[in-house]
């Protein structure tokens, strides 16, 4: 069984004042995620806003996190999109990178039928050796990979577990119910990961991860030692915060609040903006949510 590590962050990509990628913070910033007790990061993914960037750039974001932070935690390189033959080199290639393992989303903008699904994460999942984890998000896609089809996609060697966003508990307990062995869930929302995980769900794939992990951590060590009161409570502590992080489209918000703990991640590329031009109201009231909590972010 392939396991990832039941927190993983799905990391932001820094860019400097020129809207270029900034390598050296993108390194700062993996080693401090992982030193602030995540056991993994995404990169590539959409809060890495991936649409914004080159193959060749994720390639050397890929190879340059992983040099960072070595064997102290996993990281899962983002390598699909819409255009199948761009997706089927990109994961090729980044075997050459050293990363633990590859993420495939289902393809925004094409809508294919669920046969298509499979066959594309068949065809992509056989172009590698890397442990494969699936994505489905239709907030982003418009399109839902059903609990049929991802269990169908799960009897691939190589596939070895799907970070869920698809926010329908029934889908996602059927998933988890119906896995094969070593197929495991991850949440993909971070005000799920208690739900996901009661009902016997491995982990998140976070956003929130990037300024409280370790109190995500103690959330879930509560849910895995069978104290689901504490472990709720601890939830509902969170949960504003949870929410407050996605009042504008991800990545903005958690953009602004690494950048306010000291960590100069950088601005966005279009067609993002940062928080203060996307909406000066929320940007206030995300303020005092944040300052409600501690930021386990390790800022030098």
């Amino acid at each position: 069984m392939t396991d990832f590590g039941r927190l993983l962050t799905a990391m932001i990509t820094p860019f400097d004042e020129d809207g270029e990628v900034d390598y050296g913070q993108a390194r700062k910033l993996a080693s401090a995620l992982v030193d602030a007790g995540n056991d993994g990061l995404i990169i590539g993914g959409t809060t890495g806003e991936a649409p914004a960037l080159s193959d060749d750039e994720k390639l050397r974001l890929f190879t340059e996190v992983k040099e960072e932070i070595g064997d102290r935690g996993s990281v899962v390189a983002g390598t699909s999109d819409n255009n199948f033959r761009k997706s089927l080199d990109l994961t090729r290639e980044a075997e050459g990178t050293g990363v633990d393992g590859v993420l495939l989303t289902v393809p925004a903008y094409n809508k294919p039928p669920q046969e298509g699904l499979f066959r594309y994460f068949r065809a992509l999942a056989e172009a590698t050796s890397l442990p494969c984890l699936l994505y489905n998000v239709p907030s982003r896609t418009a399109l839902n990979m059903d609990a049929v089809t991802t269990l169908r996609v799960a009897e691939i060697d190589n596939v070895v577990g799907v970070k869920e966003a698809s926010s329908d508990p029934v889908q996602i307990t059927t998933v988890i119910d119906g896995a094969p062995d070593g197929f495991l869930v991850w949440s993909g929302n971070d005000d799920e990961t208690f739900s996901i995980m009661a009902t016997g769900g491995h982990g998140i794939v976070s956003v929130a991860g990037h300024i409280v992990s370790r109190q995500i951590k103690t959330m879930m060590g509560l849910i895995l030692e069978g104290d689901i009161e504490s472990a709720a409570a601890e939830h509902r502590r969170l949960l504003p915060l949870f929410k407050a992080i996605f009042w504008v489209t991800n990545p903005i918000p958690i953009k602004y609040a690494v950048n306010r703990t000291g960590f100069n991640a950088g601005t966005h590329r279009l067609p993002m903006v940062d928080m203060e031009t996307a909406d000066p109201a929320a940007r206030k009231r995300l303020d005092d949510v944040l300052d409600r909590y501690e930021m386990d972010l390790p800022v030098s």
